[in-house]
């Protein structure tokens, strides 16, 4: 049955569980980002001795940044999974948009949150 041109609903489900633990993963992720973020507002500000160390200003500066884009990153891989899991429910997960063909069970759940094929 190589002509599908759907998965089938307990083909579905099993990409749905996947999913979803992807989802709460990125979640966790994405939380953990914020928080780490939250916290940084709460620390910063002058030293004890009232000096500030350019360097570590620059430093902090960065690593906020990079906290920012990974948090970033999360929130728009959490909102694919939820466009994935919207194409569950509408029967065409897997489905390439380009091509109209499954998209293959490997690469599906190596990145379950695709719309293209490998072709």
């Amino acid at each position: 049955m190589t002509d599908k041109n759907r998965y089938s609903d307990e083909e579905l489900v099993e990409f749905k569980e996947l999913i979803l633990l992807k989802m709460a993963d990125a979640e966790k992720d994405y939380n953990h980002f914020q928080r780490q973020l939250d916290h940084k507002d709460d620390n910063s500000g002058a030293s004890n001795d009232g000096t500030h160390d350019l360097m570590e200003d620059g430093s902090e500066s960065l690593t906020r940044e990079k906290m920012a884009e990974m948090a970033h990153r999360q929130k728009k891989f959490i909102g694919n999974l939820k466009n994935a899991l919207l194409r569950i429910e509408n029967k065409t997960y897997g489905v390439c948009r380009v091509t109209g063909k499954l998209i293959s069970k490997e690469r599906l759940r190596i990145v379950p949150h695709t719309t293209l094929s490998i072709d």
